[in-house]
Order: structure tokens, then C-alpha cells, then sequence
């Protein structure tokens, strides 16, 4: 999907969603964050980017939900 991205928009390597954090919480549990690539893909104003960015939140979506 990022190469997907790259070819509608070259410069968008830049605000490609790529941020995983995983941390401990203070009662032990792991937390694991990701950035939303909505929120940050819609700064291109290009619908053919906001479809990709839509699809990899819904990817991101099932994997958080998996773990």
C-alpha cells in the first residue's frame, strides 16, 4: 500500500503512517499505539491517497484488535 501511495503522491514518503509504539502501562499491561494513517494522509487532499489511507487503518484496525 505504500508503494501504492508513493506513485499517486512521490513526496509522500514523508507522512507515511510507519509509528508503532508498544510501551508498558503502570499496572503492567502492554500497550501497543499506532498512528492513525487517516488523519495524517488526508493532509495530501488527494482521494486516491484518502482510499489507501482507509484501507490500511482497517488492516492496522485487525491487527491491534488481534494482539
Amino acid at each position: 500500500m505504500a508503494h501504492r501511495a508513493l506513485e499517486a503522491e512521490p513526496e509522500i514518503g514523508t507522512l507515511l503512517p510507519c509509528n508503532v509504539v508498544v510501551r508498558v502501562q503502570g499496572d503492567g499491561a502492554t500497550r501497543v499505539d499506532i498512528m492513525d494513517p487517516k488523519a495524517v494522509l488526508q493532509l495530501t487532499g488527494r482521494p486516491e491517497i484518502a482510499s489507501i489511507a482507509n484501507e490500511v487503518r482497517e488492516k492496522l484496525e485487525r491487527v491491534l484488535a488481534a494482539i
